[in-house]
């Protein structure tokens, strides 16, 4: 990761410095998407149509509860039991 500085024109324009755009495969006409983060803006390509790499999908899926250690998270599932525990 890298990080530049750069200058806003007056017309309101960037320019993103030649050799990030190479490591990133960046060339004229590229899309690019601008996201409003409490940090500042994040710059970052649109996702081109076709099929993913493995790289696009870290992340995809996140869980939100409370932390499940390994032997839980790799219990079988029992499709009968209900989700306080027992069984039907």
């Amino acid at each position: 990761m890298s990080t530049a500085t750069v200058t806003l024109s007056t017309k309101g324009q960037v320019v993103i410095p030649k050799e990030l755009r190479k490591r990133l495969g960046w060339t004229s006409g590229a899309e690019l998407i601008f996201v409003e983060t409490s940090d500042g803006v994040l710059l970052k390509s649109k996702r081109k149509k076709g099929p993913h790499t493995l790289a696009d999908l870290i992340g995809f899926l996140q869980y939100d509860g409370p932390p499940i250690n390994t032997e839980e998270l790799c219990r079988p599932v029992d499709l009968n039991e209900e989700p306080n525990g027992t069984c039907r």
